[in-house]
């Protein structure tokens, strides 16, 4: 948009909208350049006030006012496409020539955006909310053990792996060519999607669209052309194929814990080899036999005895665990643990990590607890078990501190403790299993483990993915208001350099299939459900340390798109972009 006075030409993008990683839509508003306002006399009015500070000045700066129609004068020309007014007071110069003149004078505004060490304002010891909690009305906490409670290193997800491969061979028969495939750490990413018919690995996002270019047969990318056919000319997922309420649709399965990491990457190694070796077979029964070969880690107890051999390996950073349960615990907190791990596992980590009298901590211990059926149903009823874990077959009449208890389920726990509502926060890292049940059908309050934070966090502290994402959202505002010009080469050579830039973005954080949390300007579909099943969300339970436990987390209210013209006045300026990525 540029302003219609003779006398002050200030030139002026479509706004720019900084992602963040809260749910939602992005704030964005109009802005003049040089941070000064035109007066109807065309003389500078001095400078704007500062943007609010509940709104991304970046947004703020670039692509607000898409919608927004300026006010027709003389020489304007008025131009409707579907159904939506557009102007412009363009010079009347050769397009071509005006439209990189604006290209530059963008460029130059982007460059002045960014002030010295401001991309190293986000904190990774940071909670963020999706919903408004309280902590002072919170009196209960609980957790999951796996990733919540006790973290581990990926060496872990290799040895897990490598265990599971053997087991592909050894006792399913598959080709020992695929013994030659040895781990690739950071091939895959939490939150993907996988065909198993189709034998595809991809990320889609939160409106069921596969994001071209992060779509892998094996271990090698998929054409978007060809992805197209495979999708019956779309690459949209029909929603019964992705909907299950547990990640697990007819065709599609989502991998959502941090287990699953070597899952898909065994699956590519896989199905890599067949491809390569041109041998034909089924996608749906190596699915199930990779599948069961990693779950055959688990269930012969593998991975607990990796663990407890070498704590010191593959445990990190049990202080703080111990750090926050001892805090809980000395501001008068009840505490509980339910966990699907057996006892024997637990009980080495825990001592490890918080001592010999950790179960002093704790109200109620539940173990093997069989999540998510923990939660949904009304089976299995409470096991205690006797200091050896061995199985006793008295009837449970209460949930006692100092005792340990087996499977049961939701159902009587809160018969037997009453602990009900939003005054009970539980914390686990896997969005179905762990928190879905708990916030949409019982009132819990959730909060997600997500370690992937932290890695994010630095990514995005970095210079060049503030230099990269910022000029992407400038060029797109350019592309969005200037795209009622003729000059359409023009025009298809800022939409090459848009996709160079989200390729470049991507890249910073996996070279395969980017963040977590987004796919181009769309959250992802791990996003959605991040923001849908927990009220708050953080890299470990040890970021609860930097808060008060009185302390209540409000979520950003981000505007709806029809709502951010009616929030922010069409002359506010940039000033105040210092607090750029802090308010982000």
């Amino acid at each position: 948009m540029w302003q219609r006075s003779t006398t002050c030409r200030v030139s002026l993008c479509s706004g720019l909208n900084i992602p963040a990683f809260a749910c939602g839509s992005f704030a964005s508003a109009g802005a003049t350049m040089n941070g000064q306002n035109c007066c109807k006399d065309g003389h500078n009015c001095g400078p704007t006030r500062n943007l609010a500070a509940n709104h991304n000045p970046v947004a703020a700066a670039v692509t607000s006012q898409r919608h927004q129609i300026v006010g027709k004068n003389r020489g304007e020309e008025s131009l409707t496409k579907s159904g939506r007014a557009f102007s412009s007071t363009a010079p009347q110069i050769n397009n071509k020539t005006y439209l990189w003149a604006r290209y530059n004078e963008m460029k130059r505004l982007v460059h002045d955006l960014i002030p010295p060490g401001v991309c190293s304002l986000l904190n990774p010891s940071t909670i963020y909310a999706n919903n408004e909690v309280n902590l002072e009305e919170v009196d209960i906490y609980g957790f999951d053990y796996d990733y919540t409670l006790a973290l581990y290193s990926s060496a872990l997800d290799e040895m897990i792996y490598n265990k599971a491969r053997e087991f592909l061979v050894q006792h399913y028969k598959y080709p020992e060519g695929i013994s030659k495939y040895d781990y690739i750490p950071n091939f895959t990413t939490r939150g993907l999607h996988y065909d198993i018919q189709k034998g595809l690995l991809m990320k889609i996002d939160a409106f069921h669209y596969i994001q071209l270019g992060t779509v892998y047969r094996g271990l090698k990318p998929v054409p978007d052309d060809e992805v197209m056919k495979l999708y019956g000319g779309s690459n949209h997922v029909p929603l019964h194929q992705v909907s299950g309420f547990y990640g697990k649709g007819p065709k599609m399965k989502q991998f959502m814990d941090v287990f699953s990491i070597p899952e898909m990457t065994l699956l590519a190694a896989a199905n890599d080899y067949f491809i390569s070796n041109d041998i034909e077979y089924d996608p749906v029964h190596l699915y199930k036999d990779v599948s069961d070969a990693i779950g055959m880690v688990h269930i012969k107890g593998y991975m607990y005895k990796w663990i407890m051999q070498d704590l010191e390996k593959y445990i990190l950073r049990g202080d703080e665990t111990y750090a926050v349960l001892h805090r809980l615990a000395s501001h008068g907190k009840k505490l509980f643990l339910i966990t699907n791990s057996p006892f024997s596992f637990v009980d080495k980590g825990m001592k490890y990590m918080v001592g010999k009298e950790w179960r002093d901590f704790f109200d109620v211990v539940i173990v093997q607890a069989d999540k998510p059926h923990f939660f949904n149903d009304c089976v299995k009823p409470f096991r205690r078990l006797d200091s050896n874990g061995d199985l006793q077959w008295d009837r449970i009449k209460s949930l006692d501190k100092g005792q340990i208890y087996k499977q049961g389920n939701l159902v009587d726990f809160l018969k037997l403790t009453g602990w009900r509502g939003s005054k009970v926060f539980y914390f686990g890292d896997h969005l179905y299993s762990d928190l879905a049940d708990l916030m949409l059908r019982h009132g819990w309050r959730t909060g997600a483990i997500v370690p992937e934070l932290e890695v994010e966090t630095k990514v995005v502290n970095t210079e060049q993915y503030a230099q990269s994402l910022t000029w992407l959202q400038a060029l797109t505002g350019l592309l969005e208001r200037m795209q009622v010009h003729s000059s359409k080469k023009v025009l298809q050579e800022w939409l090459k350099e848009r996709e160079e830039l989200r390729l470049r973005t991507l890249n910073l954080f996996n070279p395969h299939f980017g963040s977590i949390f987004r796919t181009c300007h769309n959250p992802t579909y791990f996003s959605r459900r991040l923001c849908r099943f927990s009220d708050l969300y953080m890299a470990s339970i040890s970021c609860l340390l930097n808060y008060d436990l009185s302390y209540t987390f409000y979520p950003r209210r981000t505007p709806l798109q029809h709502e951010a013209p009616l929030w922010m006045d069409q002359n506010e300026t940039i000033l105040g972009v210092n607090r750029l990525f802090l308010l982000w």
